[in-house]
């Protein structure tokens, strides 16, 4: 009985353990809702008109899930995340004290700077998060990104595809924390873009159950330059004593790359339905700011490096002094050290086995002999953007490529075919102009019957003419040499 008892215990013990770890797993996730959503519902008409529930959370749950999406670390025979590396961005922290700090803030009540924008879902939901289209192409570790997603907890996602785990990776974080917008008629989240550059504020936004504590109020700027700014005007409290147990708390920066890979099956499976790809993202780089910098009226400042995505050509990739361990993709025009957001591509087309036995001579080799000899036809082939929307759309282009190649043709095959149809063209030419010929000579031969010229050709036929013919309706009788007229058709006598 006692032993019955205590496996019991130990039961419940461990499901209410997993209950708690599944809650929190799910209190991390964000729902997603497209800017033409909240435009639709009237969002900016008044940013305090939101339905509120009675725990004082908006009445918005529309969740955009990734289908068979996993987030996951590099595997062990892979780079993995390197923090505070230096390679991508370089950083400098501002105190109270200086200059530097009243220069990046954004007065978001200067009209010159733009119009602002309140926006009423985001200023009045809990773990919400928009997707919000820029009005300039902002480079993002290389990236030139139009679209990023703001998120009620102080941060802005940047991936292509979005899920519910936006805390991850692929983010802007001037203060990551579970803020709660929909508490207070005074919190806000509003942004403006003025073309140069796209700044969000989170004004006044407060932390459940700690409310009393005072409320935050910080920015993010994105530059169009690829420049990033944190400013901070009011930090109640020190990051330091902020519990992570609800929601990451976190400052910096972070990126990703996506990988199509199989997903597992039983022996069963496999012989029924076909194999499945499963989509996992891999954090490749992270930048991480020291929490105890970030106080009231302090500031974090991002200056972009060159990445080897900038380089157009060969020499460039393999030569410049600004980057380093660049490689060069001939079948994809693309330099890259294989850690970015064209992982994808890079694996499929076996780039990095392309790169270690060829030289920017060989290349040139290879590409003059085929300029030479061939003729491509290969028209309207795009070779993808970052993290499109799925990796299908890689092997539709690798599949484009390789069946307009089949089709390439020499210069001397050219030539060929162009006197062929020169040939084809002329005789279809002249076998009109002969046919246009004899109809007009019948008709003339028609509607003349009398004249000197039919009646020579009718005087020295040496076999049968065509003995039918059509004339005009005419009141009276004609005669006609050999026969007999009626209802208009001559019938000529034997020869």
């Amino acid at each position: 009985m006692c032993f019955s008892l205590v496996m019991l215990f130990l039961c419940l013990s461990q499901t209410e353990l997993v209950r708690v770890w599944a809650q929190q797993q799910t209190d991390n996730w964000y729902s997603v809702i497209s800017q033409q959503h909240e435009e639709s519902t009237g969002g900016d008409s008044h940013p305090h008109q939101a339905q509120r529930s009675s725990s004082g959370h908006a009445r918005i749950n529309r969740a955009v899930l990734g289908g068979g999406l996993t987030i996951d670390t590099l595997p062990d025979n892979m780079t993995h995340v390197v923090e505070d590396s230096g390679k991508y961005y370089t950083w400098r922290s501002f105190g109270p004290e200086d200059q530097r700090t009243q220069e990046l803030w954004v007065d978001m009540s200067d009209v010159r700077h733009g119009q602002v924008r309140v926006h009423g879902i985001l200023s009045n939901s809990y773990k919400q998060a928009v997707r919000v289209a820029l009005s300039f192409d902002f480079p993002f570790y290389g990236h030139y990104l139009r679209q990023i997603t703001i998120a009620t907890g102080g941060f802005i996602f940047t991936g292509d595809i979005t899920h519910r785990m936006l805390t991850t990776t692929q983010y802007i974080a001037p203060l990551m924390a579970n803020f709660d917008p929909s508490y207070s008629k005074d919190s806000t989240v509003q942004y403006l873009d003025n073309g140069e550059v796209f700044v969000v504020q989170w004004e006044r936004v407060r932390i459940p159950r700690r409310e009393s504590e005072g409320a935050f109020t910080f920015q993010a700027a994105l530059y169009k330059t690829g420049a990033i700014t944190f400013c901070y005007q009011d930090i109640p409290l020190s990051l330091d004593v902020m519990s992570s147990a609800e929601h990451p708390v976190k400052v910096g920066l972070s990126d990703a790359f996506m990988v199509s890979t199989p997903s597992p099956q039983s022996p069963g499976q496999q012989s029924i339905s076909p194999q499945t790809k499963r989509q996992t993202i891999y954090e490749y780089h992270r930048v991480e700011i020291d929490t105890k910098k970030i106080t009231s009226f302090s500031a974090v400042e991002f200056t972009p490096l060159p990445t080897c995505l900038q380089h157009d050509s060969c020499d460039l990739c393999l030569s410049s002094n600004q980057t380093s361990g660049c490689s060069w993709c001939n079948v994809l025009q693309r330099c890259s050290d294989g850690m970015d957001r064209h992982r994808q591509e890079w694996l499929d087309y076996a780039c990095s086995d392309e790169s270690k036995d060829l030289t920017c001579e060989d290349y040139s080799r290879t590409d003059t002999s085929t300029d030479s000899s061939i003729t491509p036809e290969i028209e309207y082939v795009t070779l993808s953007t970052p993290l499109r929307k799925g990796c299908e759309s890689d092997d539709e282009t690798k599949r484009h490529i390789f069946n307009t190649g089949n089709d390439v043709k020499t210069d001397s095959s050219t030539k060929t075919d162009r006197l062929a149809n020169t040939g084809v063209i002329a005789g279809i030419a002249a076998a009109l102009v002969l046919l246009l010929a004899l109809i007009l000579l019948a008709l003339y031969i028609n509607y003349h019957t009398t004249a000197p010229s039919p009646l020579y050709l009718i005087q020295r036929r040496k076999s049968c003419w065509p003995s039918w013919k059509f004339q005009k309706q005419q009141p009276g009788y004609t005669e006609v040499e050999g026969g007999h007229e009626k209802d208009s058709i001559v019938e000529a006598g034997p020869c």
